[in-house]
Protein backbone atom coordinates (compact mmCIF):
# COMPACT_ATOMS: atom_id res chain seq x y z
CA UNK A 1 0.00 0.00 0.00
CA UNK A 2 1.08 3.56 -1.11
CA UNK A 3 -1.05 5.56 0.68
CA UNK A 4 0.40 8.88 2.04
CA UNK A 5 -1.11 9.10 5.80
CA UNK A 6 -0.59 13.29 4.99
CA UNK A 7 -3.68 12.51 2.34
CA UNK A 8 -6.67 12.34 4.85
CA UNK A 9 -9.55 11.77 1.77
CA UNK A 10 -6.98 8.95 0.58
CA UNK A 11 -6.95 7.20 3.82
CA UNK A 12 -10.79 7.43 4.12
CA UNK A 13 -10.99 5.76 0.41
CA UNK A 14 -8.49 2.92 1.59
CA UNK A 15 -10.57 2.59 4.85
CA UNK A 16 -13.87 2.31 2.95
CA UNK A 17 -12.33 0.19 0.55
CA UNK A 18 -10.87 -2.36 2.33
CA UNK A 19 -14.24 -2.94 4.77
CA UNK A 20 -15.70 -3.43 1.50
CA UNK A 21 -13.36 -6.20 0.16
CA UNK A 22 -12.75 -7.99 3.25
CA UNK A 23 -16.28 -8.04 4.45
CA UNK A 24 -15.00 -8.91 7.77
CA UNK A 25 -14.65 -6.89 11.22
CA UNK A 26 -15.27 -7.35 15.46
CA UNK A 27 -17.57 -5.38 16.30
CA UNK A 28 -18.62 -4.25 19.67
CA UNK A 29 -21.28 -1.91 21.63
CA UNK A 30 -21.98 -0.84 24.84
CA UNK A 31 -21.31 -2.67 27.76
CA UNK A 32 -21.36 -6.42 25.96
CA UNK A 33 -22.10 -8.84 29.18
CA UNK A 34 -19.07 -11.29 28.01
CA UNK A 35 -16.99 -8.10 27.66
CA UNK A 36 -16.10 -9.94 23.90
CA UNK A 37 -15.88 -8.33 20.57
CA UNK A 38 -17.95 -10.67 17.94
CA UNK A 39 -16.85 -11.31 14.53
CA UNK A 40 -18.94 -9.81 12.43
CA UNK A 41 -19.69 -9.19 8.27
CA UNK A 42 -19.70 -6.39 7.14
CA UNK A 43 -21.66 -4.00 4.75
CA UNK A 44 -19.89 -0.60 3.90
CA UNK A 45 -21.93 2.19 2.81
CA UNK A 46 -19.16 4.65 2.48
CA UNK A 47 -21.39 7.33 0.80
CA UNK A 48 -23.49 7.37 4.00
CA UNK A 49 -20.58 7.06 6.53
CA UNK A 50 -22.45 3.95 7.62
CA UNK A 51 -21.78 0.26 8.11
CA UNK A 52 -24.28 -2.55 7.90
CA UNK A 53 -24.91 -5.99 9.63
CA UNK A 54 -27.53 -8.84 9.89
CA UNK A 55 -27.42 -10.60 12.94
CA UNK A 56 -30.16 -13.02 15.26
CA UNK A 57 -32.58 -11.40 17.62
CA UNK A 58 -31.49 -13.33 20.33
CA UNK A 59 -27.81 -11.80 20.65
CA UNK A 60 -25.74 -9.34 22.64
CA UNK A 61 -25.49 -7.05 19.68
CA UNK A 62 -29.13 -7.67 18.68
CA UNK A 63 -30.13 -6.39 22.71
CA UNK A 64 -27.83 -3.68 22.28
CA UNK A 65 -28.59 -1.91 19.29
CA UNK A 66 -31.69 -2.00 20.46
CA UNK A 67 -31.46 0.72 22.84
CA UNK A 68 -28.73 2.22 20.34
CA UNK A 69 -25.33 2.51 22.26
CA UNK A 70 -21.71 3.74 21.36
CA UNK A 71 -20.00 1.39 19.25
CA UNK A 72 -16.64 0.34 18.03
CA UNK A 73 -15.55 -2.02 14.86
CA UNK A 74 -11.64 -3.51 14.31
CA UNK A 75 -10.95 -3.76 11.15
CA UNK A 76 -7.33 -5.32 9.84
CA UNK A 77 -6.39 -6.04 6.23
CA UNK A 78 -5.42 -9.53 5.55
CA UNK A 79 -2.44 -8.23 3.84
CA UNK A 80 -1.89 -6.33 7.21
CA UNK A 81 -1.07 -3.28 5.74
CA UNK A 82 -4.27 -1.34 7.44
CA UNK A 83 -5.35 -1.75 10.66
CA UNK A 84 -8.46 0.80 11.98
CA UNK A 85 -10.68 0.90 14.90
CA UNK A 86 -14.04 2.87 14.08
CA UNK A 87 -16.68 4.35 16.39
CA UNK A 88 -19.80 5.02 16.22
CA UNK A 89 -23.26 4.80 17.43
CA UNK A 90 -24.62 1.11 16.55
CA UNK A 91 -28.86 1.03 16.41
CA UNK A 92 -31.17 -1.94 15.07
CA UNK A 93 -33.17 -1.04 12.15
CA UNK A 94 -35.98 -2.17 10.20
CA UNK A 95 -34.96 -0.49 7.16
CA UNK A 96 -35.83 -2.67 4.37
CA UNK A 97 -34.14 -1.01 1.78
CA UNK A 98 -30.85 -1.57 3.51
CA UNK A 99 -32.09 -5.37 4.49
CA UNK A 100 -32.69 -6.10 0.48
CA UNK A 101 -29.72 -4.16 -0.78
CA UNK A 102 -27.24 -6.14 1.03
CA UNK A 103 -28.74 -9.63 0.94
CA UNK A 104 -27.46 -12.35 -0.45
CA UNK A 105 -27.37 -16.30 -0.59
CA UNK A 106 -24.14 -16.22 2.16
CA UNK A 107 -26.77 -14.16 4.31
CA UNK A 108 -29.43 -16.41 3.46
CA UNK A 109 -27.57 -19.37 5.28
CA UNK A 110 -28.23 -17.96 8.30
CA UNK A 111 -31.47 -16.73 8.14
CA UNK A 112 -34.06 -20.28 6.74
CA UNK A 113 -36.95 -18.44 6.75
CA UNK A 114 -35.42 -15.69 4.15
CA UNK A 115 -35.85 -11.72 4.45
CA UNK A 116 -38.66 -11.98 6.93
CA UNK A 117 -37.45 -14.06 9.58
CA UNK A 118 -38.41 -13.45 12.60
CA UNK A 119 -34.75 -13.92 13.95
CA UNK A 120 -33.09 -11.47 11.63
CA UNK A 121 -32.14 -7.92 12.72
CA UNK A 122 -30.66 -5.33 10.83
CA UNK A 123 -27.53 -3.53 12.61
CA UNK A 124 -26.70 0.30 11.49
CA UNK A 125 -23.23 1.72 12.64
CA UNK A 126 -23.25 5.38 11.86
CA UNK A 127 -19.69 6.39 12.18
CA UNK A 128 -18.40 9.02 13.82
CA UNK A 129 -14.42 8.51 13.67
CA UNK A 130 -11.53 6.32 13.28
CA UNK A 131 -8.31 5.87 13.93
CA UNK A 132 -6.37 4.19 10.79
CA UNK A 133 -2.73 2.87 10.41
CA UNK A 134 -1.27 2.10 7.52
CA UNK A 135 1.89 0.96 6.45
CA UNK A 136 3.90 0.32 3.39
CA UNK A 137 6.43 -1.84 4.48
CA UNK A 138 6.38 -5.11 3.05
CA UNK A 139 8.26 -8.20 4.59
CA UNK A 140 11.67 -6.98 3.03
CA UNK A 141 11.06 -3.07 4.06
CA UNK A 142 9.93 -4.13 7.51
CA UNK A 143 13.01 -6.42 7.89
CA UNK A 144 15.56 -3.26 6.96
CA UNK A 145 13.47 -0.97 9.26
CA UNK A 146 13.87 -3.01 11.97
CA UNK A 147 17.51 -3.69 11.30
CA UNK A 148 18.11 -0.33 11.13
CA UNK A 149 16.56 1.22 13.87
CA UNK A 150 18.11 -1.62 16.00
CA UNK A 151 21.85 -0.73 14.68
CA UNK A 152 21.39 3.21 14.67
CA UNK A 153 18.75 4.02 17.36
CA UNK A 154 16.29 5.38 15.70
CA UNK A 155 12.52 4.34 15.43
CA UNK A 156 11.12 2.16 12.34
CA UNK A 157 9.55 4.18 9.31
CA UNK A 158 6.92 1.65 8.12
CA UNK A 159 3.58 3.83 7.96
CA UNK A 160 1.86 6.25 9.47
CA UNK A 161 -1.07 6.57 11.65
CA UNK A 162 -4.59 8.82 11.01
CA UNK A 163 -7.65 10.05 12.96
CA UNK A 164 -10.43 10.52 10.66
CA UNK A 165 -13.73 12.14 11.12
CA UNK A 166 -17.12 11.43 9.58
CA UNK A 167 -19.90 13.90 8.77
Amino acid sequence: MTTDTRDRAAVEKELWRELEKSRCGMLGAGHVPRGHFVPMTAFAEPESGKVWFYTSRGGDLAGVGERGAPAMLIVMAKDQELQACIRGELRTTSDTLHRDKFWSPAVAAWFPKGKDDPNLVLLCLTCEDADVWVSDAGMLKFGWEMAKANLIGSTPDVGGHVRLTFP
